[in-house]
């Protein structure tokens, strides 16, 4: 006998459980998604509106949200016109939107949802399949055209469905659009509330025809293009030198990309390129824990030279190891800063998220290059990324495994991460371990690291953040503060996300509220790695102060 769930999300809690098992039960979620008309509250955080599938990313709330997309570029709003880099909706008809999707369940699906409704108001669509997010960044600008939508909800795991949007630069869209598309969406969402039992349903509009593009192939023309990349070095490193490169996929988007840059080499190995819509049963993230194929496959080498990558579905993330340590981005991003300023002769700035390891300011204080630290989101790194600004990004990364860098796309990029850090290797002639190790003896030693502790549900949001404020108002500059067995002064208070106390020995703590969950973050940074301990207990001892629970 058939199994009967009485929603999408008991659907999904039993496919998670065995993903091998119970994957027959998608056609069931497919079910939900196109016959569930309940609408959903549109929030779109750091990077695009995200949903469960069959739940709240529904076919009917895909076409709400496109729906009000383009009765925001109808408008003619002048802020949101200028934001997206266009005189009006007439110039949007005529550039064209690019549309697609990972490799997530119903994306082609979705998406065509998506272009119907475009091609109904006469604008012109271009459909990109299959594609990781920094192809659109790169197809937006060789094709000129006017934004892209794609359904993506990055390393979520395979219940979540999303919906980016990026205007005409590339990068990832402002609050000046997504505060539109929110207020119309949700207007729109609360008319079908008040339809009761007889739910307005936005009615599906097949395209009338379908316009495809290759997005791997103008991302080659993109990186040729803008030099940031010695793609004939990297190319001649991987031909010539006892090298061996492992890249995993996870089953996403980014699967054929390399192959069709480097070429085929038996030298690179791939692993997870299957099509599977349930990444394994795992959450598809470029973790520490998600890396051990990588790291079997370096260990059984006998290269000189080896490297490993893990990439999230959306190619927007990616971890490196070289088979000795594992490199998140807090150390990567560093390394970026000095083989990009060093070894190519990169001028301009450094741009972080504010929860980033110090390792990299200490780099630029020795080579004399101004730090900026931002929001954490890759659209606060914006303002010092575009190609017109005279202080410009050497390197622009965030701590949770983003990166881009001079001339390159406004949205992260794991592609990019990946041919980087082959050059880094061809130019040093150092495996990434020993590049590191060297940059830590000359600049000083950094260890990192985050956590957090969940709080009553009733303080999330404003609440939150006001108790919090008390920190930065209680730890001024020059406040002595005890940690583990030593006195450390507050050197700096930094408060662009959270609060930040650096002490006098350049460790810090970082103290910020989360935006979705009841939660308080905790971001930490010890001189050695036994010392971590005694500053995650100083920062929740200020929390709890802060919030006054025990």
């Amino acid at each position: 006998m058939a199994q009967e769930f009485e929603n999408a999300a008991s659907c999904w809690k039993a496919i998670m459980l065995d993903t091998s098992r119970n994957r027959g039960l998608l056609s069931i979620i497919e079910k939900f998604a196109r016959e569930n008309t309940n609408p959903a509250r549109i929030v779109f955080g750091t990077s695009g509106w995200r949903g469960e599938i069959g739940t709240d990313f529904t076919f009917n709330n895909v076409r709400v949200v496109t729906s009000a997309i383009i009765e925001m570029f109808k408008g003619n709003d002048s802020s949101v016109m200028q934001a997206m880099g266009v005189s009006g909706f007439e110039e949007i008809i005529k550039r064209g939107v690019i549309v697609g999707h990972d490799n997530r369940f119903l994306g082609p699906d979705f998406a065509m949802e998506v272009i119907g409704l475009l091609q109904k108001d006469g604008i012109r669509t271009w459909y990109a399949g299959e594609a990781p997010t920094p192809e659109f960044s790169a197809g937006i600008e060789i094709l000129n055209a006017a934004c892209s939508i794609n359904l993506t909800p990055s390393h979520n795991p395979a219940n979540f469905a999303g919906f980016k949007f990026n205007p005409s630069d590339g990068g990832p869209a402002g609050s000046e659009i997504t505060t539109r598309i929110e207020e119309i969406a949700n207007r729109m969402m609360s008319e079908i509330r008040r339809g009761g039992k007889e739910s307005i349903v936005f009615q599906s509009v097949k395209p009338e025809s379908i316009e495809k593009i290759d997005l791997t192939q103008l991302y080659i023309e993109f990186i040729t293009k803008r030099k940031t990349l010695d793609i004939e070095k990297i190319c001649d490193f991987v031909n010539r030198e006892n090298c061996v490169i492992c890249i995993d996929n996870v089953h996403g988007s980014t699967r054929g990309r390399i192959e069709r840059i480097l070429g085929i080499s038996s030298k690179i190995k791939y692993l997870r390129t299957e099509d599977d819509v349930l990444f394994g049963g795992i959450a598809p993230e470029p973790s520490g824990k998600n890396m051990q194929g990588v790291e079997k496959v370096l260990k059984g080498s006998n290269a000189r030279f080896k490297l490993g990558v893990i990439m999230d579905p959306d190619g927007d993330r990616i971890r490196h190891t070289d088979g000795v340590v594992q490199i998140p981005m807090n150390y990567f991003g560093a390394m970026a800063l000095h083989f990009l300023h060093v070894y190519k002769g990169v001028r301009g700035v450094v741009v972080k998220s504010a929860g980033t390891s110090n390792l990299v300011n200490a780099i630029a204080e020795k080579l004399k290059v101004p730090v900026k630290e931002t929001k954490v989101g890759f659209k606060n790194f914006r303002p010092y990324m575009l190609k017109t600004l005279s202080e410009r990004a050497i390197v622009a990364f965030e701590e949770s495994d983003g990166i881009s860098a001079y001339n390159h796309t406004l949205e992260k990029d794991a592609i990019f991460g990946l041919l980087l850090a082959i050059e880094m290797i061809a130019v040093t002639g150092k495996n990434l371990s020993e590049y590191l190790n060297n940059i830590m003896d000359e600049f000083g030693y950094y260890y990192p690291d985050r956590s957090g502790i969940t709080v009553d549900p009733t303080l999330v949001g404003e609440p939150l953040m006001k108790r919090l404020l008390s920190i930065k108002e209680n730890f001024k500059k020059g406040t002595v503060i005890r940690i583990g067995k030593s006195n450390r002064t507050v050197k700096d208070v930094i408060t662009v996300d959270g609060t930040k106390l650096v002490f006098d020995d350049s460790s810090w703590l970082m103290i910020r509220p989360s935006g979705t969950e009841p939660k308080v973050r905790f971001y930490i940074e010890a001189r050695t790695e036994e010392g971590k301990k005694a500053v995650f207990e100083a920062a929740e001892k200020m929390t709890r102060e802060a919030l006054k629970i025990e």
